[in-house]
C-alpha cells in the first residue's frame, strides 16, 4: 500500500517559536487558559490529527532573567493532569505526554498514563525523557544534574519497570463475579518484584492493563545514548533534521539499530519536527515569517542559544564564528546539530543567535500546495514517516494548517479523511503488545 503521513502536533505547551505570543492576534494566555487548548485540541481532531503532544518543563529558572521574562513557557499545566481534561472533550486524536524517567518514580508514571489510556478508551502515549534542564535537578533535592549516560542507563531500567508494571494484570483476571463473591483470579496476577541498579519496585500496579496493553512509547533523544534507547524501546521517535539526507541517515541509523535488537523497523514511526507558516500565497507565508521573527527581543537571542550549546554565549565574540564548544551533559543531540549548523553555512555568533532565538529547526514557509510538496517529498524520500507539526502562532497558525494544508495532503491522498480506528496504537499503525507474563 501506498505511504502517507501521520502527524503529531506539537504543543509546548502551545508554541516553539520564542515569540508566539507577542504575534497580532495570538492569545497569550493559550498555556493556561483550558477553553483556548480545548478549542485548539478539537480543531487538530476535526483535522484527523494522529496525536496532540504535550512537551513539559520541570524548571523555571533556566535562562537569565531578561530572556526568562519575555518567555512563554514560564507558566503551563501539569501534561498529564491536561491531557485528562482534553480527554473528556474529544474522541480519537491521541494524547502524548512527556514525563521524566530522572525526576520521577516508574510507579507513579505507570499509574498515571494506565490512568490516563483507561479514561480516553486507549489514547495515551508516553514520551520518555532524560531531562536535559540542569536546573530542574535543584528542584528535585538534588544539587548538581545527573550525568548524561548515567540518565540514559536509569531511563532504560525504567522503562523496563514501567512496562513490567502494565503488565501486572492479564486482561480476563477481572472475574467481578457478585454470586461467588470473587473480584479478581489471583492466578492471572503477576509481582514484578524488581531489584535494579537504580530501582527496587514491588509491584503489582493497583490498575487494570491499558487498553492499548501499553501506551505507545514515544522517544524524542537523538544523542548515541538517545538514538539506541530509542531502537530499542520506542515506538514513535520526534527528532530535529533540516533535510531530507539528514532524515534518511537518521532513519537509516535507527533501523539498523533496530534489527541489531531483535526489533522489526515497521514497529516505529519517526516525525521530524517542522514548524509550518501557511499562507495564501508564497510572498504571504514568507511576510508571516518575517514578522514572527522580527517581534523575537534580543534579550532572548543569546540565552537562547546558550541554552541550545549548552555553555554561556554571553562573552563570544558576536560577529566572530563559534569557538571550540566542550560536550555539554544537557542535549548532546541539539549542541551537534546546532555546531553541524553553524560550520556548516559559516555562520557568525550572531547570526546563530538570532536563528534560534526564535526556532532553529526545519521551517516550511509557503502556500498549502507548496507544503504539501515539501511533506510529501520527504515521505517519498523515505526520510520520515509523518511530522510533528509545530504552528507558528495560535490560534491563527493552527487554524490554517487544519483548513489549507491538511485538505491539500487528503487531496493527494497523502493522509486520511477519517479516522479508521479508536486508539493510538491504530492511528499509528501499531501492535497490542502481548502481555510478558501471560500469554
Amino acid at each position: 500500500m501506498p505511504r502517507t503521513l501521520h502527524l503529531g502536533a506539537f504543543m509546548r505547551p502551545v508554541g516553539i517559536h520564542t515569540a508566539w505570543w507577542r504575534y497580532p492576534g495570538a492569545w497569550p494566555d493559550a498555556n493556561f487558559n483550558l477553553g483556548h487548548l480545548v478549542r485548539m485540541i478539537q480543531t487538530l481532531e476535526r483535522g484527523c490529527f494522529d496525536a496532540f503532544f504535550m512537551a513539559d518543563h520541570l524548571a523555571v529558572l533556566n535562562m537569565p532573567m531578561a530572556a526568562l521574562r519575555r518567555s512563554a513557557t514560564v507558566s503551563s499545566f501539569e501534561p498529564l493532569t491536561l491531557l485528562s481534561a482534553l480527554a473528556m472533550v474529544t474522541q480519537r486524536i491521541g494524547l502524548v505526554a512527556t514525563a521524566s524517567t530522572t525526576f520521577d518514580e516508574p510507579y507513579h508514571i505507570a499509574r498515571r498514563f494506565a490512568s490516563l489510556d483507561h479514561l480516553s478508551g486507549g489514547r495515551a502515549g508516553w514520551n520518555i525523557v532524560t531531562t536535559s534542564n540542569p536546573d530542574a535537578a535543584l528542584n528535585f533535592g538534588l544539587t548538581e544534574h545527573m550525568e548524561h549516560d548515567e540518565r540514559y542507563r536509569r531511563a532504560r531500567e525504567f522503562f523496563a519497570v514501567v512496562t513490567g508494571l502494565w503488565d501486572s494484570w492479564a486482561d480476563d483476571a477481572w472475574l467481578r463475579d457478585p454470586e461467588s463473591g470473587v473480584f479478581f483470579d489471583e492466578r492471572r496476577l503477576h509481582v514484578l518484584d524488581h531489584h535494579g541498579e537504580h530501582l527496587q519496585v514491588r509491584g503489582p500496579l493497583n490498575i487494570a492493563r491499558p487498553i492499548q496493553g501499553w501506551p505507545v512509547i514515544v522517544q524524542a533523544g537523538a544523542s548515541e545514548a538517545g538514538r539506541q534507547l530509542a531502537a530499542e524501546t520506542a515506538e514513535l521517535v520526534f527528532c530535529s533534521h533540516r533535510s531530507i539526507d539528514e532524515g534518511r541517515r537518521f532513519r537509516e541509523d535507527i533501523h539498523a539499530r533496530m534489527r541489531a535488537s531483535g526489533r522489526e523497523p515497521d514497529s516505529l514511526k519517526i516525525l521530524p519536527g517542522a514548524l509550518v507558516t501557511v499562507g495564501r500565497s508564497t510572498q504571504e507565508a514568507q511576510e508571516r515569517q518575517a514578522l514572527l521573527d522580527s517581534l523575537v527581543h534580543p534579550d532572548s537571542a543569546l540565552p537562547n542559544l546558550s541554552i541550545r550549546l549548552g555553555v554561556d554565549a554571553s562573552g563570544f565574540a558576536l560577529d566572530e564564528p563559534l569557538p571550540d564548544i566542550p560536550q555539554t551533559n544537557q542535549s548532546q543531540s541539539g549542541q551537534n546539530a546546532l555546531l553541524t549548523l553553524a560550520r556548516r553555512d559559516g555562520l557568525t555568533v550572531r547570526q546563530l543567535a538570532a536563528m534560534v532565538g526564535g526556532y532553529g529547526g526545519l521551517k516550511m514557509v509557503g502556500t498549502a500546495t507548496e507544503i504539501a510538496d515539501t511533506m510529501e517529498a520527504w515521505l517519498l524520500s523515505e526520510a520520515c514517516d509523518g511530522f510533528n507539526v509545530m504552528f507558528p502562532t495560535v490560534p491563527a497558525g493552527l487554524d490554517d494548517f487544519v483548513d489549507l494544508v491538511v485538505p491539500e495532503l487528503q487531496r493527494r491522498g497523502l493522509f486520511r479523511r477519517a479516522y479508521q480506528g479508536r486508539t493510538l496504537r491504530e492511528h499509528l499503525g501499531l501492535h497490542r503488545p502481548p502481555n510478558r507474563f501471560f500469554g
